[in-house]
């Protein structure tokens, strides 16, 4: 008897070794992926709104280094600033174009002066950031705490220093009484003018007797002002 056809055979192996369609499978294994994944970073700005963000990232570094401060800290306040989602320091880094390590020290000394904060994302593990966008609340801050204790100690050593020349005034040598004199006259000059310029600073800061309600008003617009 001829040995039967052994085609219908393969045929068979060959059905029974095609594996079934994975693609149920794997669109059901993206469905599940998509119910736990995390918030998708804020979308990078268009290529002319990212010269945007660096133009005016630069420019407030600029002014804040003028003001005593490390230019990085007024370019990562302005990137927070001008976005409406808070951003993660992976974002921040591209945006900036900047280590994580020089990131990091930003951070941690805005958040010293509350200038930023950190705020938390559902569905993020990421720990996010926002500005304090109250421009006059971090004027009056920094003015408080840094410029305004400067203005007290030069004025308690110019008022110190004015003792003492008055002082020698009663001296009996004359080149002395005339030297102490001078010096005295100079040192009122100084005296008076740290006091005039503790007088401002005290009303700026306090804002009682100053006219910054334009000023006052802008920036609290800007801090409630709602999101897009």
């Amino acid at each position: 008897m001829p040995a039967p056809s052994m085609a219908p055979l393969r045929g068979a192996k060959e059905v029974r070794g095609q594996a079934p369609s994975m693609a149920p499978l794997r669109g059901a294994k993206e469905v599940r992926g998509q119910a736990s994944a995390p918030r998708p970073a804020p979308p990078s700005p268009p290529h002319a709104l990212q010269r945007v963000d660096l133009a005016v990232a630069n420019a407030v570094g600029a002014l804040m280094e003028l003001w005593g401060f490390r230019r990085q800290l007024g370019r990562v306040w302005a990137v927070l600033f001008l976005s409406d989602l808070p951003l993660a320091a992976p974002e921040l880094c591209a945006r900036l174009e900047i280590s994580t390590g020089l990131l990091s020290m930003s951070l941690a000394e805005l958040r010293r002066w509350g200038v930023v904060r950190p705020v938390e994302v559902p569905g993020d593990r990421k720990e996010h950031y926002e500005p304090e966008t109250n421009v006059w609340r971090l004027v009056a801050r920094v003015l408080r705490e840094r410029e305004q204790r400067a203005v007290e100690g030069a004025l308690s050593a110019f008022e110190r220093a004015l003792h003492d020349a008055r002082a020698a005034l009663a001296d009996v040598d004359p080149a002395v009484k005339a030297a102490a004199r001078f010096k005295a006259r100079r040192l009122e000059v100084l005296v008076d003018l740290s006091r005039a310029a503790l007088s401002v600073l005290n009303v700026i800061v306090e804002g009682a007797r100053a006219d910054v309600g334009p000023l006052r008003l802008l920036s609290n617009a800007l801090g409630r002002r709602p999101r897009s």
